[in-house]
């Protein structure tokens, strides 16, 4: 698997809060791309075609998921310490990860993929 560390990438968005982050023949299939979204690094993943976003920092540990291996269709493991997530829910299904990831709101249209960060729990409080 390729892993692909794009440059920062915000502003640009649309009306709605979409923000183009790459384009979608930018990112293979199975790869992972690291991009920067109104200050939080976020991860998108090509699982089978279909795309994914969630924060790149593990929850466990200080390793970038995007330098992690995606295993059975949409599992991200962490290179730190081999915790996985799953990437459509962020929950983790492999200890030592304990805390889930925040995913992203991801819509891809042509050959653009834009992205839309949700709120954080302290945000919504």
């Amino acid at each position: 698997m390729e892993h692909i560390k794009s440059p920062v990438h915000t502003g640009g968005g649309t009306p709605q809060g979409w923000v183009e982050v790459a384009r979608y023949d930018q990112l293979g299939e199975d790869e992972t791309l690291a991009i920067e979204l109104d200050g939080c690094e976020v991860c998108v993943y090509n699982v089978a075609g279909e795309i994914f976003a969630t924060d790149n920092r593990c929850t466990h540990g200080d390793a970038d998921l995007s330098d992690g291996l995606i295993l059975d269709g949409c599992i991200i493991e962490c290179p730190l310490h081999e915790g996985t997530f799953n990437i459509r829910t962020g929950e983790p299904v492999g200890l030592p990860c304990t805390e889930a990831l925040r995913c992203h709101e991801v819509r891809v249209d042509a050959n653009s993929i834009f992205l839309r960060a949700r709120p954080s729990a302290k945000e919504l409080a």
